[in-house]
């Protein structure tokens, strides 16, 4: 759902990037109380991540692919304020390096993207979450549902930006019937990532996803034939490894690569469900050239490298290790901010004891 250049006029793209860079400063302030010594180095991971999986398009209709938007599963993961961060850094290294998503639509795409998918699945796993039993499983239906219901709203949310500031004259019933419509079967895939994602994580390392905090499992004791719940002392002990995040870092890192270099070769050609609509609805009339059109990495293959195969891997590669720096270098900055706040605060009471 990457919006190229030209489909929205630039005053409503200079609102969109306003919109957006007020949503990335509240986010980083938000990021301070989600990110801890464990999360910070998973959220780069998390939107590496999300590169990788985007560049797994998968057919949805005749002639129509989809792929991962990726805020459930941020939101889900690390926060949904991290989460904003995680797809921003992800649509700020395809926009400049490999020209997907139009530069002048960055604002856009964040909007859309990022804080529309990352603010409805987390409302939707949220309400979820407190109406389903505190299980394990209960995780993965809420954040199957959530993931499910935000690309649709993200497709609507566009729609509405469009029918503002679009640059061409399309009926918007036909643009919002096509759009919802096609992303809601894109958002099934989205839900099936998601819950698998969150699934596999929450199975070895229940205390790194952000939203199964708080989920414990009690200890069934065995009274005069029945099954009740041991006292919160007898709790289950934390997994074992809980202090280390290298072992899941690692798996993480090497399955994004194993995606991006060698999966995605195989990942559908067909145009993505806001391609196609723009296709066939005229939406497309006035997309401009893309600015990092002459990019060595646009189009996500190496310039003079001519084996498809081995251009497109090594673009992915590239991708994957450039988010993952990128991405771990803002969350790391963004955690010092945090520990410097709390010392702050910490020292502010003992201060204020010895001037007395």
């Amino acid at each position: 759902m990457h919006v190229p250049d030209g489909f929205i006029n630039a005053p409503v793209s200079v609102a969109a990037g306003v919109v957006a860079a007020a949503a990335v400063a509240v986010s980083l302030r938000g990021a301070r109380r989600e990110l801890d010594e464990r999360t910070a180095p998973l959220a780069g991971l998390v939107a590496a991540f999300i590169f990788a999986v985007q560049m797994l398009n998968f057919p949805v209709a005749a002639g129509t692919s989809g792929h991962l938007l990726g805020g459930a599963l941020a939101a889900i993961l690390v926060g949904p304020y991290t989460g904003v961060l995680c797809v921003s850094v992800v649509l700020l290294m395809q926009g400049i390096l490999f020209a997907d998503g139009g530069l002048t639509a960055l604002g856009v795409n964040i909007t859309v993207m990022g804080v529309v998918t990352v603010v409805v699945a987390h409302a939707i796993f949220r309400g979820l979450l407190r109406i389903l039993p505190s299980t394990r499983r209960s995780v993965t239906v809420a954040a199957f549902t959530g993931a499910l219901l935000s690309v649709p709203a993200a497709a609507a949310a566009f729609t509405a930006v469009y029918a503002i500031g679009g640059t061409t004259d399309v009926p918007i019933g036909k643009v919002i019937t096509a759009m919802v419509g096609v992303h809601v079967l894109i958002g099934i895939g989205e839900a099936a990532i998601t819950a698998a994602t969150v699934g596999a994580v929450i199975a070895v390392r229940p205390d790194l996803v952000h939203g199964a905090r708080g989920l414990t499992t009690r200890l069934k004791l065995r009274v005069d034939g029945a099954l009740v719940d041991a006292p919160a002392a007898a709790a289950a002990p934390a997994p074992a490894g809980a202090g280390s995040t290298r072992k899941v870092w690692v798996t993480g890192l090497v399955t994004a690569l194993v995606l991006a270099g060698f999966v995605s070769f195989y990942a559908s050609a067909s145009p993505d469900g806001l391609e196609k609509v723009a296709a066939d609805k005229g939406i497309d009339e006035k997309v401009e050239e893309h600015a990092a059109a002459n990019s060595p990495l646009a189009d996500y293959g190496v310039k003079d490298v001519d084996d498809a195969r081995l251009s497109g891997g090594l673009a992915g590669v590239i991708g994957v290790g450039v988010t993952v720096v990128a991405g771990t270098g803002i969350f790391w900055a963004v955690r010092r901010c945090r520990t410097e706040d709390l010392t702050a605060t910490s020292t502010a009471p003992s201060t204020s004891a010895s001037a007395g």
